[in-house]
């Protein structure tokens, strides 16, 4: 019995052993991914991301479809943007910008609401959110990347300003084919600075967003002219970081 009663022991404390490495290794991934993460987001407040997974992703697409490597951008500093750029941004992807901790919970409501009517599938995602998937993720739709994604939104929204966030967005945003940002855009389709974008030119940059591949700023369609003079009327309502 008592032989019997000895080896009971040992397997329990074999047991509680081996739960406690668990747990110890559980607690030193999790710590390392938090400090890790908050680390990286902390340093692009200062440093400007040199590329994104997009970027590399769509130069590789290019590849493997016979065309050439394309990876135009060139970074501009907040206040070398034009203003016409940073309100055309605002009024057409994210109106209450200068409200929000980083969620739009207005427009997740009205995107839920459009889906589940059977209209066409609209999301709700702030320029925040925006931020967070192109420099941090990857483009997927599934859970776990809405998990990280809304992970990267709080913290970019609890360490950087509204003024670096919108200043990275427009610096990395997909606005054409290998085309990347702002300056990078208004060259391609405007030859000309993206310090000195007039308010209809800002607005057809942003108005081809939701389809950068597909549509183009120089020869607008129908319906991307329409969003556009759209979005020049909403300008004057948007307030920008200062």
């Amino acid at each position: 019995m008592a032989i019997r009663r000895g080896n009971k022991v040992k397997r329990k404390s074999s047991t509680q052993d081996l739960k406690k490495k668990i747990l110890k290794w559980t607690l030193r991934v999790v710590g390392g991914f938090f400090a890790l993460t908050i680390f990286w987001v902390i340093c692009l407040r200062f440093i400007d991301p040199p590329v994104t997974y997009l970027m590399l992703k769509r130069g590789f697409e290019r590849k493997g479809a016979g065309k050439e490597w394309k990876l135009e951008k060139e970074w501009l500093d907040y206040d070398e943007l034009s203003n016409n750029l940073k309100r055309a941004a605002i009024a057409s992807e994210d109106a209450r910008f200068m409200d929000h901790n980083g969620f739009d919970v207005k427009a997740i409501q009205t995107a839920l609401e459009k889906n589940q009517s059977g209209k066409k599938l609209r999301g709700g995602s702030t320029i925040s959110q925006q931020v967070a998937k192109n420099v941090f993720l990857w483009p997927d739709r599934s859970w776990v990347r809405k998990g990280f994604e809304t992970y990267f939104t709080f913290l970019i929204e609890l360490l950087w300003s509204k003024k670096r966030i919108l200043e990275v967005y427009l610096n990395v945003i997909e606005m054409g084919q290998g085309v990347y940002g702002a300056e990078a855009a208004a060259q391609y389709y405007f030859h000309k600075s993206a310090k000195s974008l007039t308010k209809k030119e800002a607005a057809l940059i942003i108005a081809i967003l939701p389809s950068p591949q597909k549509w183009d700023a120089r020869n607008p369609s129908p319906y991307v002219n329409g969003k556009a003079n759209r979005i020049v009327r909403y300008m004057g309502h948007s307030n920008i970081p200062e």
